[in-house]
C-alpha cells in the first residue's frame, strides 16, 4: 500500500495505539506549509519532463556513444525510444514521491525489481544510473529557478528531491 506522508504518520501512530507526538505534528505542519512550493516544483518538472529526459539521454549518449552504436543497448529507434520511456517513468515517479513527501510510491510502483528486470534484459544499469543523475541535475535546475515559484527557502525540498533521484539511481546500478 502506498501512503503519503500524512497517512503514513497516522498509520504508524494507530498501529502503536498512540496519539501523534508534537514532533510528528511539527513535521506534518512543515510539510503542509511548504505545500505550495512542493506543487510549484512538481509542476515545473512535469512541464519540462520531455526536455529533462531528452537532455539526459543526449548527454548520456554523447558520453557513452557505444550505447547508440550498432549492437548497443540504445541502437535502433525502437530501443532508444524504450530508454526514453523508462527514464520518463522514473522521472514521473520521482515527481509523485516529491508531491507525496514520501518515497513509497517510487519504491513500490517503479523501483522494486527494476534492477533484476534490467539485468535479465541486458540493460546496463550503470548507464541508466548515469542518465538518472543527469535528470536529477536538470530537474533541480528547473526547480531552483526562482521565477514564478512560491517564495521561501526550498533547500530541504530540493534535498528531498535529490534523494529520490539518488534512490532511483542506486536501485538500477
Amino acid at each position: 500500500m502506498v501512503l503519503d506522508a500524512f497517512a503514513k504518520v497516522v498509520s504508524q501512530a494507530d498501529a502503536k495505539g498512540e496519539f501523534l507526538s508534537s514532533a510528528q505534528f511539527d513535521a506534518l505542519a512543515a510539510l503542509a506549509k511548504e505545500g505550495n512550493k512542493r506543487l510549484d516544483v512538481v509542476n515545473r518538472i512535469t512541464a519540462g519532463a520531455s526536455g529533462i529526459v531528452a537532455s539526459a539521454a543526449r548527454s548520456l549518449w554523447a558520453e557513452q556513444p557505444q550505447l547508440i552504436a550498432p549492437g548497443g543497448n540504445a541502437y535502433t529507434n525502437r530501443r532508444a525510444a524504450a530508454c526514453l520511456r523508462d527514464l520518463e517513468i522514473v522521472l514521473r515517479y520521482v515527481t509523485y514521491a516529491a508531491l507525496a513527501g514520501d518515497s513509497s510510491v517510487l519504491d513500490d510502483r517503479c523501483l522494486n525489481g527494476l534492477r533484476e528486470t534490467y539485468q535479465a534484459l541486458g540493460v546496463p544499469g550503470g548507464s541508466v544510473a548515469v542518465a538518472i543523475g543527469k535528470m536529477k541535475e536538470a530537474a533541480i535546475g528547473v526547480a531552483n529557478d526562482p521565477n514564478g515559484i512560491t517564495k521561501g527557502d526550498c533547500s530541504a525540498l530540493i534535498s528531498e528531491l535529490a534523494g529520490y533521484f539518488d534512490r532511483a539511481a542506486a536501485a538500477v546500478a
